[in-house]
């Protein structure tokens, strides 16, 4: 049985695009490399066949993933979420105890994390830490340096 998750209509449409693409554009490209690699002779010695087969295999692994990922993945309607504690797509705000430093992350789906942008993983350590607590309320959270005490400041839905 597969792993629900739940994405957000643009998460979705991009695990779908991608999908789309591999089935649609990669797959006969590596099925004529194949070809190609099998024209040139003696398969037992031609490396480019086989670095061309486990392409090939590589490319049907993750077109399978993507196909589990999908079969799991749930659309959320970000509007009809109860904004009064972190949830997977809520936005928050939190401060850390010691340093006073603040910082604001997304939680979204493993597939749809990106630092960078400010997403993190409900599945992450921070992220895990976060789920359920509401405003005011304290998360002592263990990263790999020890226990993080953040508080959370705001809690909003984008």
């Amino acid at each position: 049985m597969s792993k629900v998750s739940y994405y957000t209509a643009e998460g979705l449409k991009k695990l779908r695009d991608e999908l789309d693409r591999l089935r649609d554009v990669e797959r006969p490209k590596a099925s004529q490399a194949i070809a190609d690699a099998r024209d040139k002779g003696d398969l037992s010695e031609n490396a480019e066949y086989d670095a061309a087969k486990e392409a090939q295999g590589l490319l049907e692994l993750r077109i399978a993933k993507l196909e589990e990922t999908l079969a799991g993945a749930r659309l959320i309607d970000e509007s009809q979420l109860d904004t009064s504690k972190v949830l997977v797509h809520s936005t928050v705000k939190i401060k850390n105890t010691v340093n006073n430093m603040e910082m604001t992350y997304k939680l979204v789906a493993q597939s749809e994390a990106d630092l960078k942008s400010g997403k993190i993983s409900v599945d992450s350590p921070i992220g895990k830490g976060l789920l359920g607590k509401k405003v005011g309320e304290m998360a002592a959270i263990q990263v790999p340096n020890g226990v993080v005490n953040f508080e959370i400041i705001h809690i909003t839905r984008d």
